[in-house]
């Protein structure tokens, strides 16, 4: 999966998938790079599809998912967060990630931009006749935010 692949991840690393759905990203993260992943997801029923997948993939000891709304769960322990919501999410969401992640954690969101915060990185990926794209931010140390490097209110 390019998102992984993008995000770096290395054996240290914990990963949060905001809005995880089924589980597959936080599933397979464990699965592949054999490290902690939380999945936080607001529909219950999702979540023990989630639980259910991760027992079957037998990666349930490495991974949980909480049943939370992602604009109020505390994510301050993630050095990895994938997305794959909307452009509306991610414009919301982005004053908590650069609030709550630390300096250096990477942040990946499928199809969706932060607005005026320019990734570092950005992957165009094949899918049927058309492609997707995969982009890359890594949270900057907190003095650059004030200096504007990485702006924290959404642009409109």
């Amino acid at each position: 999966m390019e998102m992984l692949r993008l995000a770096d991840i290395k054996p240290d690393d914990v990963l949060y998938d905001l809005g995880s759905g089924d589980g597959r990203i936080p599933i397979m993260a464990a699965k592949l790079y054999n490290i902690r992943a939380v999945g936080i997801e607001i529909d219950p029923k999702m979540i023990e599809v989630a639980r259910a997948r991760a027992r079957q993939e037998g990666v349930a000891d490495r991974v949980r998912f909480i049943n939370a709304d992602l604009f109020r769960a505390p994510i301050g322990e993630a050095t990895v967060v994938t997305l794959y919501l909307s452009q509306t999410l991610n414009l919301k969401l982005r004053p908590k990630l650069l609030r709550e992640l630390r300096p250096g954690a990477r942040i990946v969101s499928h199809d969706f931009t932060m607005g005026d915060w320019k990734p570092e990185r950005v992957v165009r990926v094949p899918w049927q006749n058309l492609y997707r794209t995969v982009y890359l931010w890594t949270v900057p140390p907190r003095h650059a935010l004030h200096r504007g490097r990485a702006p924290s209110r959404s642009s409109k």
